[in-house]
């Protein structure tokens, strides 16, 4: 009897030490050793909490952005898998991450199309390079169905449009780099932001409102290529340099398409056009000549060309340069020792490590003047 009551006493215990070693959910995991927690909880740009790795080694990005954020923190080593529509960029400039990084990201394994917020992801696809984190830029309801058909830590990393690199963008970044181990970089780009949005404000901030020419950008590029009418009201590049944007002056707070008559009774002194959507325009100019020529910047040479920062979000590196070339032109005196391929370039190596001003030109994004119909 003795021997039986010993033997259950030891079950047990055994079966008491076992339920005492289970970490308990949403609590740091031991090795057992003693050693540091293996996982941590962070929580994401939707306020979810999610457990991870404290060490993360293997990353995926899904969503409009996400690889963009990484790319910025220099985190590229870390990827094990890509979406297929960054891998397209061999030639093309208009997204700037996927272009600079085209041989790295070649032959990654693809883990779904991307191409927007929604969900496009290959669960097992992703579930062959096993990452120990998916950060992603989809929208609430996508990402949690990611988290719940691969089993691995989906978090949020998406943000509002940056338009020009708010609040709400900079915590992203500082969540990714945090994830990523990549703080001392954020610091630094972070530091390399506030110096560029500075020394715009500096330069502007001193001519009166009466002394700047109202302005207008068109052909614009939101959820794909618009013509002449497609405009914003706030836009990034010209709050940066306190720009008098016409389309301020509407009910609408970002991207929109305008009526042709409203432009034509704000006149606007100077017009910026995507270059990139000039086929558009032209084909409304060969419709509509007499209406473009009525507008004073057409009858005095002040259309400019204004390369679009949107694709898969917010290219920094371009809205921080057509600032720039905003700038050179609304207020010449006070930009005058801006050269664009000079800053430019600066721009580029600051956050991608190198600069492809010459190849973006050679594509059509170039800064300089444009001639309607031609």
């Amino acid at each position: 009897m003795k021997k039986i009551v010993s033997l259950l006493l030891a079950v047990l215990l055994l079966f008491g030490l076992a339920a005492c070693g289970k970490p308990a959910d949403n609590t740091p995991a031991n090795n057992g050793s003693g050693d540091a927690a293996q996982t941590r909880i962070v929580k994401d740009m939707y306020g979810r909490e999610v457990e991870i790795p404290a060490k993360v080694e293997k990353i995926i990005c899904t969503g409009s952005n996400a690889l963009r954020m990484v790319t910025y923190l220099q985190g590229t080593d870390l990827l094990c898998g890509i979406e297929s529509s960054d891998q397209q960029y061999e030639k093309s400039t208009k997204r700037d991450y996927p272009y600079v990084f085209y041989n790295e990201f070649k032959d990654l394994p693809v883990i779904g199309k991307g191409g927007g917020t929604a969900y496009t992801a290959d669960p097992e696809a992703i579930l062959k390079v096993m990452p120990d984190v998916i950060l992603t830029c989809y929208v609430q309801e996508a990402a949690e169905q990611l988290a719940r058909e691969t089993g691995i830590p989906v978090v949020s990393i998406r943000t509002p449009s940056a338009n020009f690199i708010d609040e709400n963008w900079c915590d992203s970044l500082k969540l990714t780099a945090d994830i990523i181990g990549r703080q001392e970089r954020c610091d630094e780009l972070l530091k390399y932001i506030d110096e560029c949005k500075n020394d715009l404000k500096k330069r502007s901030d001193g001519v009166p409102d009466a002394e700047k020419p109202s302005v207008y950008t068109g052909a614009v590029t939101f959820s794909g290529a618009h013509g002449f009418a497609g405009t914003y009201a706030n836009f990034g590049p010209f709050m940066a340099i306190n720009a008098k944007n016409v389309a301020d002056e509407t009910d609408n707070k970002a991207s929109f398409e305008v009526d042709l008559e409203k432009v034509a009774a704000w006149d606007p002194d100077i017009i910026f056009l995507d270059p990139g959507n000039m086929n558009l325009v032209n084909d409304e100019y060969a419709a509509k000549p007499d209406f473009f020529n009525s507008l004073s910047a057409v009858k005095n040479g002040k259309v400019y060309t204004m390369p679009s920062f949107n694709n898969y979000s917010t290219n920094i590196t371009y809205c921080l340069m057509d600032a720039y070339f905003a700038g050179t032109v609304l207020y010449p005196e006070q930009f005058r020792d801006i050269d664009m391929k000079t800053k430019s370039g600066e721009i580029m190596k600051n956050f991608l490590g190198k600069d492809w001003y010459d190849a973006m030109q050679a594509d059509g994004l170039y800064y300089g003047t444009i001639t309607l119909g031609q």
